[in-house]
């Protein structure tokens, strides 16, 4: 039999080739999609999916309504609140004296009242009196030596000489005025005006500010000697503005003082700068590269902050791809139940916390290694634990060491919220009072010291030529 070839006809072709060629676009559009969507969920970190701040989140959803039962709750205190009240000051504080106030007769009725054993009502008042400024006037009487033909002037105090127009205090409250209020010149002059009763201009102003600065150098500089012999340090760093060129502020915050440094680069370098190659305590820290690049170099022991880590985890929940966010998803819960265990520290005893604490942190490595998706971001992920994932665990076994970096997050608050106010510095005058007046507020805070009092005997000391205080309590 004669075999014949079944030809297939020019439609069936033409129909063929373009379903290919729909298919192939297909593919390439859901690339291109899947692509988008990435870009998307980069976009779209915040605060709680990246290590952005969270003055970055430009747009919040709003709240959702409660539900329609349930009824609006009132201003102020709810009902079952505790109530609280301010304590009474002490009597040896009442320097404007105590009075003591009865009633004649009853106010309703004018009948004569008994005497009974209820407690008075007491309201202490509290008033700002008028400030009181100390004008004195110095005058240096010159004598002409017909010797030497020069004209001599008498020697005035030391603290008149090296103060000037601002004793001590009045300084010290200029300083504070500056630093810890975030008040510019122009505020500090109204103050100063409307206040004190004294005209002071922007560049006397400016004079008074660069003596508190020099007056400050010392302490500065013993702690910034201090910080490679620390045990546990925790490091942050933030932008900062200098004539509009970009600048960096670098936070180090030990256990009794908290140090701040502008430097120009935001590179490792600066840790080298300040910790040397043989710092042998432990650094809290994100995952910033420089303080990898920190590790990798010297050897360093570092904790990296879990908070962070949370972050990035809820960022994988956001991704397009399904494997990303069941991997992100599980990761999350494993440190979920890494931080029960932590916040049930009192209620474990030792020996059953710190198994339960391995066991969690077990939980979350294997996790973060088994299981891995094979996509760009999974990959990622498992990369880093591979070779950085002992630094997320050193407060396991290291004691008093925070999985956080919370310490020096919130240390640098008040820095970040300056820059706001001010709009940075212009200048080497002005980052190095800043480095200064910041450590000396966040260092007081930290011990719950005065910061003008401490400003007024660094200041005291300066004028007098004697040795300024330290800021650490053991060598005050």
């Amino acid at each position: 039999m004669r075999a014949y070839r079944k030809e297939a006809c020019p439609s069936c072709q033409r129909l063929r080739q373009q379903g290919s060629a729909l298919q192939a676009q297909v593919a390439t559009l859901q690339g291109v999609v899947r692509q988008l969507q990435e870009e998307l969920a980069r976009l779209r970190k915040d605060s709680s999916t990246s290590s952005k701040p969270p003055s970055s989140d430009l747009v919040k959803p709003p709240k959702l309504p409660p539900p329609a039962e349930q009824a609006r709750r009132s201003i102020g205190g709810q009902p079952g609140h505790p109530h609280h009240q301010r304590p009474l000051l002490p009597p040896e504080q009442l320097n404007g004296g105590a009075y003591t106030h009865r009633l004649d007769g009853c106010p309703t009725c004018g009948h004569a009242l008994q005497a009974v054993g209820t407690p008075p009502r007491i309201v202490q008042q509290i008033e700002f009196l008028p400030l009181s400024l100390s004008i004195e006037e110095h005058r240096a009487l010159a004598g002409w030596c017909p010797h030497c033909h020069k004209l001599h002037y008498a020697p005035l105090p030391a603290v008149v000489a090296r103060g000037g127009l601002a004793g001590p205090r009045l300084a010290a409250l200029i300083a504070y005025l500056k630093g810890a209020c975030h008040a510019s010149y122009s505020t500090v002059r109204k103050f100063l005006r409307d206040v004190a009763g004294v005209s002071v201009s922007r560049g006397q102003l400016a004079k008074i500010i660069a003596k508190v600065s020099q007056a400050l150098d010392g302490p500065y500089q013993e702690l910034l000697g201090r910080l490679p012999a620390e045990a546990r340090l925790n490091v942050d760093e933030t932008g900062h503005r200098d004539e509009g060129d970009q600048w960096w502020t670098w936070c180090f915050r030990a256990g009794l003082y908290t140090l701040f440094k502008i430097d120009p680069t935001r590179s490792g370098d600066v840790l080298l700068e300040v910790l040397g190659d043989e710092f042998n305590g432990v650094l809290g820290c994100d995952y910033f590269s420089a303080y990898r690049r920190y590790m990798r170099e010297c050897s360093a022991v570092v904790q990296f902050c879990l908070a962070h880590l949370i972050r990035d985890v809820k960022f994988l929940m956001t991704l397009p791809d399904g494997r990303d966010r069941a991997y992100g998803e599980r990761l999350r819960e494993a440190l979920r139940a890494l931080f029960g265990v932590i916040h049930r520290r009192g209620e474990l005893g030792p020996r059953v916390f710190q198994r339960q604490l391995e066991a969690a942190r077990d939980a979350v490595w294997w996790q973060a290694t088994t299981d891995v998706p094979p996509t760009p971001h999974g990959r990622n992920m498992a990369e880093r634990f591979a070779k950085h994932g002992e630094a997320y665990f050193e407060f396991v076994t290291t004691p008093d060491v925070e999985p956080t970096n919370n310490l020096a997050e919130q240390a640098i608050r008040f820095v970040v919220i300056d820059r706001h106010v001010t709009q940075g510095t212009r200048g080497e005058m002005g980052r190095r009072w800043c480095e200064r007046i910041w450590t000396v507020i966040a260092t007081c805070s930290q011990q719950g010291r005065s910061v003008f009092e401490y400003l007024a005997a660094a200041v005291a000391a300066a004028f007098q030529g004697t040795e300024v205080p330290s800021l650490l309590p053991e060598l005050r």
